[in-house]
């Protein structure tokens, strides 16, 4: 998957198809939000990064991006930075909820919701199970 940081092509798309909302606040398509999220997922070094479609599975939320850290330090450092790279954007979460040491970090966009799990908590949880009518549109080995 290509690199997007760095004000690339994806970034720029982004901006382009986005709104302006409130003076300095951006309103992003949904597909291209979770597609950047799943981009800086790829470039923090997150693993097995998932993005799902579930707008057929539940109201919640139109796309999940699940990843996978390989220790509770990676998983602050990624949460920490696509955090961090949407807010240039202009794009703040609406929510976080939990920690690294937990093993599981939401951090909620609106339509766009981040899960970021340990390993074991991965395996444990398994989204991806659970949301059977989700269709899969980027997965990231």
């Amino acid at each position: 998957m290509p690199s997007t940081s760095g004000g690339s092509g994806v970034a720029r798309g982004l901006l382009r198809t986005a709104e302006r909302t409130t003076p300095g606040r951006l309103l992003l398509d949904a597909l291209a939000l979770a597609r950047q999220i799943t981009d800086w997922a790829a470039e923090a070094k997150a693993e097995n990064i998932v993005l799902l479609d579930v707008r057929r599975a539940t109201y919640v939320a139109d796309y999940f991006v699940i990843c996978t850290a390989t220790s509770d330090r990676h998983l602050a450092a990624v949460g920490e930075r696509i955090q961090e790279q949407a807010s240039t954007l202009g794009v703040e979460p609406d929510h976080v909820e939990g920690t690294a040491d937990s093993g599981w970090v939401l951090v909620d966009y609106g339509d766009v919701i981040l899960h970021l799990f340990s390993p074991a908590l991965r395996d444990f949880y398994h989204l991806e199970r659970v949301w059977t009518d989700a269709t899969t549109v980027v997965h990231v080995m």
